[in-house]
Protein backbone atom coordinates (compact mmCIF):
# COMPACT_ATOMS: atom_id res chain seq x y z
CA UNK A 1 0.00 0.00 0.00
CA UNK A 2 1.37 3.46 -0.84
CA UNK A 3 2.16 5.97 1.84
CA UNK A 4 -0.86 7.98 2.89
CA UNK A 5 -0.85 11.62 3.95
CA UNK A 6 -2.93 13.75 6.23
CA UNK A 7 -3.74 17.15 4.74
CA UNK A 8 -1.18 18.71 7.12
CA UNK A 9 1.53 16.24 6.05
CA UNK A 10 0.78 16.81 2.38
CA UNK A 11 0.87 20.60 2.83
CA UNK A 12 4.17 20.33 4.71
CA UNK A 13 5.66 18.34 1.81
CA UNK A 14 4.84 21.19 -0.58
CA UNK A 15 7.78 23.14 0.85
CA UNK A 16 10.06 20.55 -0.77
CA UNK A 17 7.88 19.68 -3.77
CA UNK A 18 6.76 23.11 -5.03
CA UNK A 19 10.17 24.08 -6.52
CA UNK A 20 10.53 20.61 -8.06
CA UNK A 21 7.09 20.92 -9.66
CA UNK A 22 7.96 24.41 -10.94
CA UNK A 23 11.09 22.99 -12.61
CA UNK A 24 9.15 20.02 -13.99
CA UNK A 25 6.54 22.29 -15.60
CA UNK A 26 9.27 24.48 -17.11
CA UNK A 27 11.12 21.44 -18.46
CA UNK A 28 7.82 20.25 -19.99
CA UNK A 29 7.41 23.63 -21.73
CA UNK A 30 10.99 23.43 -22.98
CA UNK A 31 10.41 19.88 -24.22
CA UNK A 32 7.25 20.87 -26.09
CA UNK A 33 9.05 23.79 -27.71
CA UNK A 34 11.96 21.55 -28.76
CA UNK A 35 9.56 18.95 -30.17
CA UNK A 36 7.88 21.66 -32.26
CA UNK A 37 11.29 22.81 -33.52
CA UNK A 38 12.14 19.22 -34.41
CA UNK A 39 8.87 18.81 -36.33
CA UNK A 40 9.60 22.02 -38.26
CA UNK A 41 13.11 20.82 -39.10
CA UNK A 42 11.85 17.43 -40.25
CA UNK A 43 9.28 19.16 -42.45
CA UNK A 44 12.00 21.34 -43.98
CA UNK A 45 14.21 18.30 -44.56
CA UNK A 46 11.32 16.50 -46.28
CA UNK A 47 10.93 19.56 -48.51
CA UNK A 48 14.36 20.56 -49.69
CA UNK A 49 16.36 21.07 -46.50
CA UNK A 50 16.59 24.77 -47.25
CA UNK A 51 18.83 26.91 -45.05
CA UNK A 52 19.63 24.06 -42.64
CA UNK A 53 22.88 23.53 -40.85
CA UNK A 54 23.47 19.77 -40.32
CA UNK A 55 23.88 20.27 -36.58
CA UNK A 56 20.41 21.85 -36.20
CA UNK A 57 18.55 18.54 -35.98
CA UNK A 58 21.21 17.02 -33.73
CA UNK A 59 21.06 19.97 -31.31
CA UNK A 60 17.27 19.88 -31.02
CA UNK A 61 17.39 16.09 -30.49
CA UNK A 62 19.87 16.61 -27.64
CA UNK A 63 17.61 19.28 -26.13
CA UNK A 64 14.64 16.89 -26.28
CA UNK A 65 16.67 14.17 -24.59
CA UNK A 66 17.96 16.54 -21.89
CA UNK A 67 14.51 17.99 -21.12
CA UNK A 68 12.89 14.53 -21.01
CA UNK A 69 15.58 13.35 -18.58
CA UNK A 70 15.02 16.42 -16.39
CA UNK A 71 11.26 15.77 -16.32
CA UNK A 72 11.91 12.16 -15.37
CA UNK A 73 14.24 13.21 -12.56
CA UNK A 74 11.65 15.64 -11.17
CA UNK A 75 8.90 13.00 -11.35
CA UNK A 76 11.12 10.46 -9.57
CA UNK A 77 11.80 12.94 -6.76
CA UNK A 78 8.09 13.67 -6.40
CA UNK A 79 7.23 9.97 -6.39
CA UNK A 80 9.94 9.30 -3.80
CA UNK A 81 8.10 11.61 -1.39
CA UNK A 82 4.90 9.64 -2.00
CA UNK A 83 2.99 12.03 -4.26
CA UNK A 84 1.80 11.18 -7.77
CA UNK A 85 2.27 13.41 -10.82
CA UNK A 86 -1.06 13.78 -12.63
CA UNK A 87 -0.24 16.57 -15.12
CA UNK A 88 3.16 17.71 -16.34
CA UNK A 89 1.68 20.75 -18.06
CA UNK A 90 -0.26 22.03 -15.04
CA UNK A 91 1.94 20.75 -12.22
CA UNK A 92 -0.90 18.69 -10.80
CA UNK A 93 -0.13 16.32 -7.91
CA UNK A 94 -2.19 13.84 -5.93
CA UNK A 95 -1.34 12.64 -2.43
CA UNK A 96 -2.88 9.35 -1.25
CA UNK A 97 -4.94 9.77 1.91
CA UNK A 98 -7.65 7.86 3.74
CA UNK A 99 -11.22 8.86 4.39
CA UNK A 100 -13.30 6.48 6.45
CA UNK A 101 -11.11 3.53 5.48
CA UNK A 102 -11.25 4.43 1.76
CA UNK A 103 -8.14 5.53 -0.13
CA UNK A 104 -8.75 8.98 -1.63
CA UNK A 105 -6.43 11.56 -3.16
CA UNK A 106 -5.55 15.00 -1.86
CA UNK A 107 -5.23 17.22 -4.92
CA UNK A 108 -2.86 20.16 -5.46
CA UNK A 109 -2.07 22.21 -8.54
CA UNK A 110 0.88 24.53 -9.06
CA UNK A 111 -0.23 28.05 -8.24
CA UNK A 112 -2.43 26.99 -5.32
CA UNK A 113 -1.13 28.11 -1.92
CA UNK A 114 -2.00 24.86 -0.20
CA UNK A 115 -3.92 21.65 -0.60
CA UNK A 116 -7.61 22.53 -0.39
CA UNK A 117 -9.23 19.67 -2.33
CA UNK A 118 -9.60 15.91 -2.44
CA UNK A 119 -11.27 13.41 -4.76
CA UNK A 120 -11.95 9.69 -4.94
CA UNK A 121 -9.45 7.59 -6.88
CA UNK A 122 -11.88 7.06 -9.77
CA UNK A 123 -13.01 10.70 -10.03
CA UNK A 124 -9.94 12.66 -11.02
CA UNK A 125 -9.52 16.43 -11.09
CA UNK A 126 -13.11 17.09 -12.23
CA UNK A 127 -14.40 15.44 -9.04
CA UNK A 128 -12.47 17.65 -6.63
CA UNK A 129 -14.22 18.43 -3.36
CA UNK A 130 -13.21 20.96 -0.74
CA UNK A 131 -11.43 19.81 2.38
CA UNK A 132 -11.90 18.70 5.09
CA UNK A 133 -12.12 15.02 4.27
Amino acid sequence: MPRTFTPDEANASLVELRPIVERMVQHRRNLTEAQLQQAELVTRIAGNGGDMVPSDLHEVAETIQREAAAISECAERINAVGAEVKSLEEGLLDFPATRGGEVVLLCWKLGEDEIKYWHRVDEGFAGRKSLPL
